[in-house]
């Protein structure tokens, strides 16, 4: 039995279409499932409280932990230990295997490529967090206590990702035949992963015995300027590839009427400076080839 708990986003979506080539049923977790695949079965859970967490687990081969707590920094440090602790807890009670779907905030600012070896830096609050719950899986790995493994992806980019930045600063503007919004710099190189490649990507890993007790990073394109990813959705969309910057001084104004934005302003360091995700592990393990940019911005807004 394949588990993902947190099913209902971008990501739990992609994956259990990915996973339904592999074993069925798939066991969907969250507050609200809801079937992807006819044969999915569904399951209500709080993943924090310990026993509804334990339930969930129980009977699964592998867990995928998908799941997206909302964007702010309060809930993360009260909530994100507590979940990984339950779900930890849980596949070690029952000898699950654990996926963890991750991000790169525990990095910090990297001068150069962000590699699986790239120590933890992080400088900003939500970093803390991430590197603090990466590390739990890690020490258990280490002490040989659990199976686990970590899928880190960069920002996305995919169809039916709501909640993106992409979304709403470039594809919602664009829409509105207004100029299209980036973060500090457009001329930096950013790197975003085309979520359909990083669910089929992590459904590879946890069905890969020996991809286990290490870090991958999900096949990414190469890196790319925020001014030409705007000239493909403008070229793309048909519409002016005109660019309005917010710098950090507009983005604290803002953030006074727009809560995402003053959330999201101790991670303006991924868009003043390059942000490099290096997936060549990946890559060369498995002979897989991403999307192109071109191909994923017209996948994107054919199936949104």
């Amino acid at each position: 039995m394949n588990t993902i708990l947190g099913a209902g986003g971008s990501i739990g979506i992609e994956l259990a279409k990915a996973l339904a080539s592999y074993s069925a049923p798939i066991r969907l977790v969250s507050r609200n499932p809801k079937k992807v695949n006819p044969s999915d079965t569904l399951m209500t859970c709080n993943l924090l409280d310990a026993k509804q967490t334990e339930d969930a687990i129980k009977g699964s081969t592998v867990v995928y932990l998908t799941v997206g707590l909302p964007y702010k920094t309060s809930v993360w440090q009260e909530s994100w230990p507590l979940v990984m602790k339950n779900v930890i807890d849980g596949c070690k009670k029952h000898r699950s295997k654990l996926v963890f779907f991750d991000n790169v905030y525990m990095y910090g600012w990297v001068e150069g490529k962000m590699s699986e070896d790239t120590p933890f830096n992080p400088c900003s609050k939500k970093g803390e967090v991430r590197a603090k719950i990466a590390t739990m899986i890690l020490d258990e790995i280490k002490a040989g206590n659990l199976t686990a493994l970590i899928a880190r992806s960069a920002d996305f980019f995919g169809p039916n990702v709501q909640n993106s930045l992409l979304q709403s600063m470039v594809i919602d503007n664009f829409k509105r035949g207004k100029p299209a919004q980036w973060f500090c710099n457009a001329e930096v190189k950013h790197v975003f992963t085309f979520t359909p490649d990083a669910a089929v990507a992590t459904a590879l890993l946890g069905n890969t015995p020996s991809a286990f007790q290490q870090t991958w990073h999900l096949p990414s394109p190469e890196p790319i300027s925020g001014k030409a990813l705007i000239n493909i959705y403008s070229k793309v969309m048909q519409a002016q590839p005109k660019i309005t910057i917010i710098g950090p001084t507009m983005t604290s104004l803002l953030g006074f009427f727009i809560p995402i934005l003053k959330e999201f302003k101790e991670m303006l360091y991924q868009y003043e400076h390059d942000y490099l995700f290096d997936s060549t592990k990946f890559k060369q393990s498995f002979s897989f080839q991403p999307v192109t940019y071109e191909d994923g911005v017209r996948l994107s807004l054919k199936n949104s």
